[in-house]
């Protein structure tokens, strides 16, 4: 079974950090945290950038966010890392028998479902920000 990505758990791992703790962020103190490589880090720190959540520059406290943890939702970052076929979170099979009666029919009736299913979870994770995620840390 596949799952949606570690990369969205790592990037509010990442998010998070720089959020609360942004004036003493290294890469090292981050790839730490999340317990990974410091390649993983960067290409992850590279897809926040590119998405523009964050900026990094050389040196402690290098990293920081563009938007104040309160603009940025999980939403947001979920859309940053997780690359998407046509934005689709769910795969279906191609080339049913469409001599089949659920062959011919079970694209477009499962893609109907699993539609809804990606649109609920996306208002979901609109619904919390960054801010509102780090203040549980406490």
């Amino acid at each position: 079974m596949k799952q949606i990505s570690t990369r969205f758990s790592m990037a509010v791992h990442i998010l998070s950090l720089i959020a609360v703790n942004a004036n003493e962020i290294t890469g090292e103190y981050i790839a730490g945290s999340v317990n990974t490589n410091p390649v993983v880090i960067r290409r992850i720190m590279g897809l926040l950038k590119k998405a523009g959540l964050v900026d990094v520059r050389p040196g402690v406290g290098g990293a920081f966010l563009l938007r104040t943890p309160d603009r940025i939702t999980l939403l947001d970052i979920y859309r940053a890392v997780n690359l998407l076929d046509d934005n689709r979170l769910f795969g279906i099979h191609e080339d049913s028998n469409i001599r089949c009666q659920v062959g011919r029919g079970i694209e477009s009736v499962l893609q109907s479902e699993l539609s809804e299913a990606q649109s609920a979870m996306e208002r979901r994770l609109a619904q919390t920000t960054l801010s509102q995620l780090t203040a549980k840390f406490s």
